[in-house]
């Protein structure tokens, strides 16, 4: 600090300035800087003492600098001092350029001379440096005080440390940096939506999906699945302060092979009001907010569907063995019936001749007993037909996972399914491993008789619809047919219309009825039509047994 005397000049010399200033502010001066440097005038209007202005900049907690213009400083209030580290003798009298660092860009400067020369306020920030060699951020305005002939005379500058305030700025420009990184190399879709829908913040993944949606909004898509698939809206239940986890819908994406499956999770909240009236803690709950969270669960999905396909797979194949065990048993018996007959009825016609044909009667009938004998054991050989409870049955359902089961067999072949499900078809009580069954059976025909027909060209058409109140599936192909005459003994357990039997003694379509009877309806082979084989089925609620 200066001693009193050697100040005194410097001090008058400001005063005088300062008041000079004050009394005829220029243009675009700062409300700030007015303020620093206290009232302009009383309430009668006269003008305040010199002085008073002298001691309201003297202690007003902004640094302030009067120069010259050439930039020479004339005057440094107390907190410039504490600032810069500088005395006022040591400044007084130097260029204010003393606290330029050379981290400050030339055009920084060339637009803040432009600005003051042209007798405008500037505004804006330097990096100064203090007398020990320290840098910090000012925020620097410096407004050009004019003389009665409008020409410059004095620069009159203010200017505070912003550096804490820069650093924090940088701080949390770095945790946005990293919870943007964070987000982008979470492997799961996160948003985040406000009130409205709208989304405020997204993921990598959430950009990613969109791209495979070619352009889609992959949250407008997620939201119409949770509330056709779950039954809600997420924004809905957010609203009235509900959650969600793990819900699991499906996503149609164009050339996945595919839905996709998301596991959705939704968290409410509210944001705090960032208003002034809100600076004391009110914690006033500012705007609803929905954290919205999608994992794409597909290939677990996958994994769980290709396990039940299997299992499914495993189960048919042990069922169409014993279907087909039961089926050869049943022929045996067929064809043994018959000479059994005749014995049994020669028996008869000899008991009533000579008696000298007793013996012979006699030997008839243990043969008789033997063969019926027979009978008994190979019908009590047969398999034993499982029983199923009655369950509520889908019969598109059934019907995909059987056509999903034959993909391969059906590539193999070279054959084209045209799948035209019903949109809507009702629900009923059935047995589900009889009835896929009996469509595995009716498909397996269908690829056999295409084989055996030789064609280039093999389409297998499977479709259903709803007559009144059953179902209706019909099962087409273009293979060879089967003739008019033909269309009941196919019926037959022993039946079988193969060129190649591959080890089966018919074609199953004896159980087929048998099942589509458990099941009230019917089953035929439409006589009209002659490009190939359909047979039509009607299916109703299953027969309580």
């Amino acid at each position: 600090m200066t001693s009193k005397g050697s100040s005194e000049p410097a001090q008058q010399l400001a005063a005088n300035t300062l008041a000079a200033f004050l009394a005829a502010p220029p243009p675009g001066t700062p409300p700030e800087v007015i303020e620093a440097l206290g009232l302009i005038g009383g309430e009668s209007g006269e003008p305040l003492p010199p002085r008073l202005f002298f001691a309201a900049v003297e202690q007003s907690p902004v640094a302030i600098s009067i120069t010259n213009a050439d930039a020479i400083i004339l005057y440094a209030n107390a907190a410039f001092e504490a600032l810069t580290g500088y005395t006022r003798a040591e400044v007084v009298g130097k260029n204010e350029s003393l606290l330029s660092n050379n981290a400050t860009p030339s055009t920084i400067y060339r637009q803040l001379w432009r600005t003051i020369k042209n007798k405008r306020t500037w505004t804006g920030t330097l990096v100064n440096r203090t007398k020990a060699g320290g840098d910090y951020l000012a925020e620097l305005t410096i407004s050009p005080v004019l003389d009665q002939q409008g020409e410059i005379r004095y620069f009159l500058g203010m200017h505070r440390d912003v550096t804490q305030l820069h650093e924090l700025e940088g701080a949390l420009r770095q945790q946005k940096a990293r919870v943007e990184t964070v987000l982008d190399a979470a492997p799961i879709l996160v948003v985040l939506l406000d009130g409205d829908g709208r989304v405020l913040l997204d993921n990598r993944e959430c950009k990613k999906l969109q791209a495979e949606l070619q352009g889609s909004e992959p949250i407008d898509l997620l939201r119409a699945a949770l509330r056709k698939q779950a039954g809600f809206d997420p924004l809905e239940a957010a609203l009235n302060g509900h959650g969600f986890k793990d819900v699991e819908v499906s996503l149609e994406i164009p050339g996945a092979g595919g839905p996709r499956w998301f596991a959705c999770s939704g968290t409410p909240g509210h944001e705090l009001e960032p208003s002034a009236r809100n600076f004391f803690g009110h914690n006033t709950a500012g705007e609803l907010r929905l954290l919205l969270l999608a994992n794409d669960i597909t290939a677990r999905r996958r994994e769980i569907e290709r396990a039940h396909l299997e299992n499914l797979r495993a189960r048919l194949a042990e069922q169409q063995l014993s279907h087909t065990m039961r089926e050869a048993l049943g022929a045996a018996i067929y064809q043994i019936q018959g000479p059994l007959n005749v014995i049994h009825a020669a028996s008869q016609m000899i008991k009533g001749g000579s008696a000298n044909l007793t013996v012979l009667s006699g030997t008839l009938e243990q043969i008789s007993a033997a063969g019926q004998k027979a009978l008994e054991t190979l019908e009590a050989a047969l398999p034993a037909q499982p029983r199923e409870a009655g369950l509520v049955v889908n019969v598109n359902a059934l019907l995909r996972e059987v056509l999903e089961l034959e993909t391969d067999r059906l590539l193999a072949a070279g054959i084209v399914v045209d799948w035209q499900p019903a949109h809507v078809l009702p629900e009923f009580n059935g047995h589900r491993t009889q009835l896929r069954s009996m469509f595995k059976l009716l498909i397996d025909n269908a690829i056999q008789a295409l084989n055996e027909s030789g064609k280039t060209h093999r389409e297998l058409r499977v479709t259903t619809r709803v007559v009144e109140s059953a179902v209706e599936v019909v099962i087409q192909d273009n293979g060879p047919g089967i003739p008019a005459e033909q269309r009941y003994e196919v019926f037959e357990p022993f039946y079988s219309g193969w060129r190649h039997r591959r080890g089966r003694a018919g074609m199953g379509l004896a159980l087929a009825q048998e099942i589509v009877n458990l099941h009230g309806g019917s089953i035929e082979i439409d006589p009209e039509y002659l490009d190939g084989c359909r047979v039509r089925l009607l299916l109703t609620a299953a027969i309580d047994e």
